[in-house]
């Protein structure tokens, strides 16, 4: 049986959790939520590629990811942000949910699985 490793755990969550040569990410949510939705996608997948470099994996190696957005009427500008950074040769399985976010401000939500 593999060891379960957390990064950057606190009381609610933990950034990603390592187990049986996965990382599961939590939701990332884009630093700057005055931004619209092309720029609060971007950096939410800049968040991304960081805790992937963090546990010893990259964007090429996605096995699947949510996104979740505030209002779908917007999602042509997140795919717009998601297809300039996803891997064309290994992209990963995708869904994309409306739903309400933690404010009004948060426009995208991004939730990943990756092998190392």
């Amino acid at each position: 049986m593999s060891d379960i490793r957390r990064y950057d755990p606190d009381v609610k969550l933990s950034d990603m959790v390592e187990f049986d040569g996965r990382l599961y990410l939590a939701g990332q949510i884009a630093r700057d939520t005055a931004a619209g939705m092309k720029a609060q996608t971007a950096d939410v997948l800049a968040q991304i590629d960081a805790l992937l470099a963090r546990g010893g994996s990259d964007k090429s190696k996605l096995l699947s990811a949510v996104c979740y957005v505030a209002d779908m009427r917007l999602k042509a500008q997140m795919d717009e942000a998601w297809l300039a950074w996803v891997d064309k040769a290994s992209p990963p399985a995708r869904a994309t949910v409306e739903a309400r976010l933690g404010s009004a401000q948060e426009l995208v939500e991004i939730q990943c699985i990756a092998a190392k």
